[in-house]
């Protein structure tokens, strides 16, 4: 989300603090209607009437700019004198609030539109605006608009916040059970046939002999629970075999339908709605998912918080997907698999830069486990071979994780020793010596002056015994035992207490760096310098 104030989406962050800066900008045309009185509402129902009438008349002649448009013109457009109205008068609202110069509202406004038509379409009753948070900050603010964009179901007035995903298949899912029957009921081929040419995943339940039965119940309240699978009942078994071609039976079924390699899949556990959630939630994503800007999130919900990320050109991935497949098949429930176009720098490079590979133009597959925060790298060649011996290790907890390093240095020259991520346990942690480490960044407005008071007690305690004065950058070295929580940050490892460095504080000057070593190593060399 661009915001001035805060994000619209909720998830914790490691690698995903980034999730992410990575939107593409969109530009769209909006022509909108601000909504007003009841009477002007009504003339709007009327105009799209015409519309739909005329669309009848000579559908084939409707281009897609005549579409675009209509559907915006169903969003209504609020301001400081009809907000409030709007949304008392009504039992279901939902809100969009966007800010002119944020690229992520740019993008979200015309799937909102999308999906205000495909609401339409449904009979659903809930009214679509949109605010312009800026124009109306005051307006925005008291509905709890706080940062951009922002989705508001307003349900007799009070607000719900939206949760679901950012296609505008993914809104028509999220409003329609909020506001109307958790699950789609189709009776005839027909509508079954209508179905299937806008929605490529969803959960079919057949209920032939009585919607009136347990297995009925679990499922609509797993349907209930869910806010992103569209879940689809009937009571023909005709119509579940055209949504489920490989039903083996005419009586009580659950199974789920993917636009993949694995596309039907049956659910073969209890009647529970907790474990047909459970199914669902193994299940909804591909065998291989192509990591997308309106995707981010859910894939960043995943239950399977173990994600092995393919980053390649689009014309290599395809000589890897067949083999990938077959690899993510063993692995299901266990590891996810998730294909990211290594050309597409808004999404790859967040990644890329947590590995210190920025500038990759090969294959690179890597993995995250988003329970413990750790990450993995594949260093061998990225063939099937070595990615399914990759993966087996992740999956038995074999691999060990992957810590960022620059190359190791000579050290040959000056008087404070440079520290990389592979070098760490050598120079510092197992070190006979105590250890006068900084850990500094390029980007730290602070470090420089620091490094030259480094650089200055290095001089001053040369030939002071069994003390080694050492930095490392923290942007391109890591080590699980570097412990830093600002820059710059400057740590004493003691021989015998590397496992407890002293931590110094950065505003001491140098004299008071001088005294703090005497007092800390007096015992190991009487010989104190305390004077600069």
């Amino acid at each position: 989300m661009s915001t001035k104030p805060k994000p619209i989406s909720k998830f914790s962050i490691f690698t995903f603090f980034l999730f992410f800066l990575l939107i593409v900008v969109t530009h769209s045309s909006d022509v909108t209607v601000e909504a007003g009185s009841d009477e002007e509402l009504n003339d709007l129902e009327q105009l799209l009437a015409v519309d739909d009438q005329l669309q009848e008349e000579r559908p084939e002649q409707q281009s897609e700019a005549e579409s675009v448009s209509k559907a915006q013109r169903i969003v209504l457009e609020l301001n400081g004198d009809n907000t409030k109205r709007l949304i008392d008068g009504n039992q279901y609202v939902m809100v969009l609030g966007y800010a002119p110069w944020c690229a992520r509202s740019a993008e979200l406004m015309p799937r909102f539109a999308e999906a205000a038509t495909g609401l339409k379409e449904m009979g659903n009753p809930v009214v679509m605006a949109k605010i312009d948070g800026e124009r109306y900050s005051k307006v925005a603010s008291e509905i709890e608009i706080k940062g951009f964009p922002t989705l508001l179901l307003f349900v007799n007035g009070k607000s719900i916040a939206y949760t679901g995903g950012f296609s505008s298949e993914d809104i028509v899912i999220w409003v329609q059970k909020k506001t109307g029957a958790p699950t789609l009921k189709l009776s005839t081929v027909d509508e079954a046939s209508r179905f299937l040419n806008k929605h490529h995943t969803f959960i079919v339940g057949l209920f032939e002999k009585s919607e009136d039965s347990p297995e009925h119940d679990e499922f609509v309240k797993a349907a209930t629970l869910d806010d992103e699978i569209q879940f689809v009942e009937t009571s023909s078994s005709d119509v579940a075999k055209l949504l489920f071609p490989n039903l083996k039976t005419n009586n009580v079924f659950v199974g789920m339908v993917k636009s993949e390699a694995e596309r039907y899949t049956a659910y073969d556990g209890p009647w529970q709605a907790e474990k047909i959630l459970e199914f669902l939630n193994s299940n909804k994503f591909p065998l291989i998912t192509r990591l997308t800007e309106s995707n981010t999130v859910r894939v960043y919900a995943s239950p399977v918080k173990l994600q092995v990320m393919v980053f390649s050109k689009t014309d290599d991935f395809e000589t890897l997907a067949l083999p990938l497949e077959d690899i993510a098949r063993e692995f299901k429930s266990k590891l996810m698999f998730i294909y990211i176009d290594i050309s597409n720098e808004n999404l790859a490079m967040p990644f890329l830069t947590l590995f210190g590979i920025e500038d990759a133009k090969k294959t690179v597959v890597a993995a995250f486990n988003n329970n413990l925060n750790s990450k993995f790298l594949l260093e061998s060649d990225p063939s099937a071979s070595n990615i399914k011996e990759f993966c087996s290790g992740l999956a038995h907890g074999t691999v060990s994780p992957y810590y960022k390093s620059q190359p190791t240095p000579d050290n040959q020259s000056g008087s404070v020793v440079t520290v990389v991520g592979r070098t760490f346990d050598e120079l510092v942690l197992n070190s006979h010596e105590n250890v006068f480490l900084e850990v500094h960044t390029p980007w730290c407005l602070t470090c420089e002056a620091m490094s030259k008071q480094v650089e200055k007690l290095s001089k001053h305690f040369k030939g002071f015994e069994n003390l080694v004065f050492a930095r490392i950058d923290a942007s391109a070295n890591e080590h699980p035992k570097l412990k830093a929580d600002d820059y710059p940050t400057i740590l004493l490892y003691k021989t015998g207490e590397k496992d407890e460095p002293l931590k110094l504080s950065t505003k001491s000057s140098a004299k008071e760096m001088a005294v703090f070593i005497n007092q800390e190593l007096r015992s190991k060399d009487r010989s104190g310098k305390d004077e600069l």
